[in-house]
Order: C-alpha cells, then sequence, then structure tokens
C-alpha cells in the first residue's frame, strides 16, 4: 500500500512539474549565437503559442513510464539502508538517499535522454510544420539504440549519478532536518502544511546542490540531435559552455527549476499523504503515536515519501 502510495504520489507531481521541465531542458541547450527564447516567461509563452499548451507535456511519457520502477528502487534502497544503518539520524537520511540515488540510475537515465530528446523535438516550430522524428518515449529509445547501442541510451550517464548521488541525499537530509525544527506532531492541526513545506523546501535545496551537472547532463543528451555532435566528454561539455556563456551558464533554466520543485514536491507529499489517511487511518495513526520523538523525525511514518514504503525492502 505505501509503496502503492509513492507511486500514485510521484504521478501527481509529474503532471505537475513537467511543463516547468520542458521549458528548463529548452533554456539550457539553446544556442547562445541564436537564442529562441529570452527567459523563463518567454519560453513559456513560445511554447504554447507555437506548440500548444501540448508543448509542454512533451516527453511526459517516459517519466510516467520509469515513475514505477525508480520509485521502487529509491523507496526499496533507502528504507532498507536506513535499517542496515539502524540509528535515525540526519546523516543516515543523507547517506541512504544518496545509495538510492546512485542506484536508481540505471533507469533515470535512459528514462531522461528520451524525455530530453522528446522535449526538443519541433522546437520553434508550428504544431501544423512539425516533423515528428520519435513516435513517443520507447521509439526514441528504440531508435537510440539501433544506432548507437546501449552506450547511446545510456549516454549522459556519469553526470546523472554525479548528480542523483548527493542530490537524493541532500534532499532526504533537508526533509528530515525541517520536519524535526518545525516539530510536526500528530495532534497538530498545522501538520499537512508544516509538511508540504518541508518537501517543497528540501526539493529546492536539493536542485540548488546539483544544479550545475544537470546543465552539463542535458547538453550532452541533447547532442546528437540532428545528427550534430559537439561534445566529446563531460570536461569537454564543461569547457567548451564556460567558454562560450560563462560561469552564468550553469544558472540557465534555474527559475523554472526552481519553480518546478517545490509545487512538485507539494504535489507528492499531499497525495501521498491523502492517499495513506484515506486507506488506512487507523493503522497510521497508530504507527505516528508508536514513533519515538526522541529517535526519529516526527510522523515520518506518516507523511515523508522516503519512510512511507521503507516496507517495500523487507
Amino acid at each position: 500500500m505505501d509503496f502503492l502510495a509513492g507511486c500514485i504520489g510521484g504521478a501527481a507531481g509529474v503532471l505537475v512539474g513537467h511543463p516547468f521541465d520542458t521549458v528548463k531542458v529548452r533554456l539550457q541547450v539553446q544556442s547562445v549565437d541564436k537564442p529562441l527564447y529570452r527567459g523563463t516567461f518567454h519560453c513559456f509563452q513560445s511554447i504554447i503559442r507555437q506548440e500548444s499548451m501540448l508543448g509542454l507535456y512533451k516527453g511526459i511519457g517516459s517519466p510516467m513510464m520509469g515513475l514505477t520502477f525508480i520509485n521502487a528502487i529509491v523507496f526499496g534502497v533507502q528504507g532498507n539502508t536506513m535499517r542496515r544503518l539502524g540509528e535515525d539520524t540526519p546523516m543516515n537520511q543523507f547517506l541512504a538517499g544518496a545509495a538510492a540515488g546512485a542506484i536508481q540510475c540505471v533507469i533515470c537515465c535512459p528514462m531522461e535522454l528520451a524525455k530530453t530528446r522528446m522535449q526538443l523535438q519541433g522546437t520553434g516550430e508550428k504544431k501544423s510544420s512539425s516533423r515528428k522524428v520519435y513516435k513517443n518515449s520507447l521509439d526514441c529509445l528504440t531508435r537510440i539504440y539501433q544506432r548507437e547501442g546501449l552506450r547511446g541510451v545510456n549516454r549522459g550517464m556519469v553526470t546523472t549519478l554525479i548528480r542523483e548521488t548527493p542530490g537524493f541525499g541532500v534532499y532526504f537530509l533537508a526533509y528530515d532536518l525541517l520536519t524535526r525544527s518545525l516539530g510536526c506532531e500528530p495532534e497538530d492541526p498545522y501538520m499537512i502544511p508544516k509538511l508540504l513545506f518541508a518537501g517543497g523546501m528540501s526539493g529546492i535545496a536539493s536542485w540548488l546542490s546539483t544544479y550545475p551537472v544537470d546543465v552539463i547532463k542535458s547538453r550532452l543528451q541533447a547532442d546528437g540531435v540532428g545528427g550534430k555532435y559537439q561534445y566529446s566528454s563531460i570536461m569537454d561539455c564543461t569547457r567548451k559552455s564556460i567558454q562560450r556563456e560563462g560561469w552564468r551558464v550553469f544558472t540557465r533554466g534555474l527559475t523554472s527549476t526552481l519553480l518546478r520543485a517545490f509545487p512538485v514536491n507539494a504535489a507528492t507529499f499531499a497525495t501521498v499523504t491523502l492517499f495513506l489517511l484515506y486507506v488506512r487511518p487507523d493503522e497510521e495513526s497508530k504507527d505516528c503515536e508508536a514513533a519515538p520523538a526522541s529517535h526519529q523525525a516526527p510522523l515520518q511514518q506518516q507523511a515523508q515519501p522516503s519512510s512511507l514504503v521503507l516496507s517495500v525492502g523487507d
């Protein structure tokens, strides 16, 4: 039941946040010589005007398809790691989150590759005249595999690993610290708003900690679109990007990312919490009352996705 709640919560997060992610990717990889977009809001307006509202949801099939597998890996690994570490401390939350982030890259990297390619398809073209290279995310991965093999499907794996490992660690650490400091108790009438605030701010902290790596990852995964390759390695991409655009290149798309981070996590936490309260209110109440406040973050059993599915790995 916890796993199902996590999946539903994750799906809600994807639906809320995908338009912001599309804008982020477009801004990260657009040409500095001939930019199509002046900023976040201009990018939103241009996509809607040229490609309709559906343009903002290009590539959503890939994260939706990979959602179940990623949740299973992240929640299962994080829960098992916390049990093996024993004590529920902020540092252990960071280590467990980092372990989960590293392992789920196996699914995350190909999924984001397909998402990025689909999001860039038809950029700047009118919907009526846009030619589709890929029918959907699965077709995209199939075509990449046929042309480039497994190496092509896993393009950007190293940068994904560098981003996800500390990113998930910071996420779980920040959430743990915030829920402790806010004092989220079962009888608190403001319990859900506090948890949503903690989740949203944790998402922002996670993105800020690894965003420069995400810019390089997006550029590497977008490289080769149209048959033209610009970068030979991570360092080559980093060097060329800095040479042409300066250090500000690492903030491209940051506004849309931060705008996305809070509502995505808020939607995820709200959906998970309400789902569990609806399907098993008595059990959740008992779990919360039984959790010693001195040894673990308040209400982690009830409202934190990482703890909601700790039983997955049992």
